[in-house]
């Protein structure tokens, strides 16, 4: 079973102007709620170990600046029966703990954000990654203004680290703005655009659960429809096809049975890491003609 966790985190270091998070800072209560809630819900893995688990940490905000992610990951990634441990993360942080963690099983899922962090920064940060033998992968968010640094990041990063782009919010792509991202990123077309799936059979519900810091289980999280809680054990495994019109995000989409992301991403599902490396080549003029 696939469990895509968000507590009430939602603080982080960083003013992306995109993200309604930028720079919120959380009050101490909060804080002190979501690392309960946090350890409550490894507690509750390490005690279920009769059936295969893969952890995927989504929060709001920055959850590596906090200690009780680190541990967290640290000690999922040692339990036999948790197969992936991973967080989404803009990898600020220190990255030393990630010495103590079994590197076959976290991974991270990072996001290049330019203006927020000098690209050598961050490719010092992917280094230390690499000399722990942490799987990742990589990405940027496909804004105009990103192109450049998205191009040059994707020509310094080693051959076999995937970069991803997700499509930006609210941003109509024209054919040439497509083919230049598409050049980075050759999965792009997945992000570009939603995908209809009202009555689409979906693997969320059942192989896959979106768990909220006080229990509550729904079968994503952009499907609000409560399946019951995970502490009392109320919640039920659900097949019924998806209620939602479209799925226009990756940790979403990346489940319907109608699209082939399973066999692309096989053995990465949670990390974006594809089973084959996607080959990349930014057409000529991409960075003038966008």
């Amino acid at each position: 079973m696939k469990i895509l966790y968000r507590g009430p985190l939602a603080s982080c270091n960083y003013d992306c102007p995109y993200c309604p998070f930028a720079k919120r800072r959380d009050p101490p209560g909060l804080l002190r709620e979501d690392r309960k809630a946090l350890e409550r819900f490894v507690g509750w893995v390490a005690a279920h170990p009769g059936e295969p688990i893969e952890v995927l940490f989504t929060p709001w905000g920055e959850g590596l600046t906090r200690t009780w992610y680190r541990d967290a990951l640290i000690r999922l990634s040692h339990l036999p029966h948790v197969g992936r441990a991973a967080i989404q993360t803009n990898l600020a942080g220190r990255l030393g703990w990630v010495a103590g963690a079994d590197p076959d099983t976290l991974a991270l899922w990072c996001t290049y954000h330019p203006g927020q962090v000098a690209r050598d920064r961050f490719l010092a940060q992917l280094a230390v990654l690499r000399r722990h033998g942490i799987r990742h992968s990589v990405g940027v968010v496909g804004l105009p203004e990103h192109l450049a640094e998205a191009v040059a990041l994707r020509e310094t990063l080693p051959p076999d680290v995937y970069l991803w782009v997700n499509a930006a919010d609210g941003h109509t792509y024209a054919p040439e703005e497509e083919a230049a991202w598409t050049g980075v990123d050759p999965l792009f077309g997945y992000s570009v655009r939603p995908h209809p799936s009202r009555g689409a059979a979906c693997r969320t519900g059942d192989e896959v659960i979106s768990v909220l810091g006080d229990g509550t289980v729904r079968r994503c999280h952009f499907v609000p429809d409560r399946l019951g809680n995970l502490y009392d054990g109320t919640w039920q495994r659900t097949r019924e096809p998806c209620p939602k019109g479209e799925c226009d995000c990756h940790i979403g989409y990346v489940h319907l049975r109608t699209l082939p992301l399973y066999d692309v991403f096989a053995g990465g599902i949670l990390e974006r890491v594809p089973h084959e490396r996607p080959l990349w080549s930014v057409p000529q003029g991409a960075l003038t003609d966008t």
